[in-house]
């Protein structure tokens, strides 16, 4: 499989070639910066139009079918309706802690989407705790939500907040343990490491056995949660609470928390392409050398977004099939059903690990 990392070295010496070592280090950081940003908004602008026409398959409808073939730019219509909306500004409110509540939202969805691994050799850090920075930056976008309720000086906004933040901290533990059980599973928490290992051979979701399979569903349905998408989507319950905790905001603040709901969904499949299903790492069965060959072909970096992108058809999915569930049987289903489990699951995969029973 092609190593992408030359092309990085490539261009470090070609900077050094010419120029100071820090001023190779600044461009080279603005150019990942720019990158990043790009790639940010253009999966957002695809993941709306994908949401679109799969919730219009399941129900029958044709979805944006107007601006552009197949209404492909129906979402760049829409970026740029949102760009030229008026910021309102809001009396009696915390006016700075309000403006900064969305900025700690994409800030935490940035930091997440910087640490994927997109290919073989292509990823932009790589910490030997590569998976607890992930687990510990995703935690800055509940402060982000809580600020964004209480700063808006409005009961519904506050909430949607409070419940949003209580769904978030119950879920991230079911996420938590869930990436735990792969940890130990892998015996390191370096995110290349993690992909390396299931390149030589086969991916976690086979070879982890029951609890690896216990572990994925478990871990779908909390980041089903931690984005606050359906059917837990509790804090933005319209019948109840208008728009929940971003009721207040207008124009691209508004944006920000819609284009990091769009994003984050890309990060939770992301993580569990990494964890379960090899992150860039292709598919191989032991003795089908030619079958090994053919998916070898294949650049890492498709092998890394086709994953995300299936596995965010599936949470795509429950959102339009299920119902909008209550906070109590949401909180229930965290604390009484997946937290338990997940414990279990987590013996299992130890006992698995300490006896030698991966494949």
């Amino acid at each position: 499989m092609l190593e992408l990392s030359h092309g990085a070295e490539w261009l470090n010496q070609w900077l050094l070639s010419w120029c100071a070592p820090w001023v190779a280090v600044t461009i080279e950081c603005v150019l990942i910066g720019v990158l990043l940003l790009l790639a940010y908004s253009v999966l957002a602008l695809f993941y709306i139009y994908f949401e679109r026409k799969v919730c219009a398959a399941f129900q029958c409808r044709r979805g944006p079918n107007r601006v552009g073939p197949w209404g492909v730019l129906q979402s760049v219509a829409d970026m740029f309706k949102i760009l030229i909306k008026e910021l309102i500004s809001l009396n009696h409110i915390d006016k700075f802690l309000f403006a900064l509540a969305p900025y700690l939202v994409i800030l935490a969805s940035m930091l997440c989407f910087s640490m994927l691994p997109w290919g073989s050799g292509l990823q932009i850090v790589d910490f030997n705790i590569g998976i607890f920075f992930l687990l510990a930056v995703s935690s800055i976008g509940v402060l982000g939500i809580l600020l964004a309720g209480w700063s808006s000086n409005n009961k519904f906004t506050l909430i949607g907040a409070l419940r949003s933040g209580a769904q978030m901290v119950s879920y991230e533990l079911s996420l938590g343990l869930s990436v735990i059980t792969m940890v130990a599973f892998a015996g390191t928490m370096s995110i290349s490491e993690i992909c390396q290992m299931q390149s030589d051979g086969m991916w976690f979701i086979f070879s982890g056995h029951i609890p690896a399979i216990i572990a994925f569903v478990i871990f779908v349905i909390a980041g089903t949660a931690e984005t606050n998408r359906g059917p837990f989507d509790l804090p933005e319950a319209e019948s109840e609470l208008t728009a929940g905790y971003h009721t207040e905001y207008s124009g691209i603040h508004f944006g920000f928390f819609y284009l990091a709901e769009y994003l984050n969904l890309f990060i939770v499949s992301g993580v569990a392409a990494l964890l379960f299903f090899g992150g860039w790492a292709p598919l191989h069965i032991p003795g089908w050398d030619a079958f090994n060959g053919v998916m070898d072909w294949i650049p890492s970096t498709i092998w890394f977004i086709a994953k995300a992108i299936a596995i965010s058809f599936i949470i795509i999915w429950f959102k339009w099939t299920f119902p909008r569930l209550r906070i109590d049987q949401l909180l229930a289903l965290e604390w009484k059903y997946l937290l338990p489990i997940n414990l279990v699951n987590l013996v299992l995969m130890v006992l698995v690990v300490c006896f030698g029973l991966h494949f």
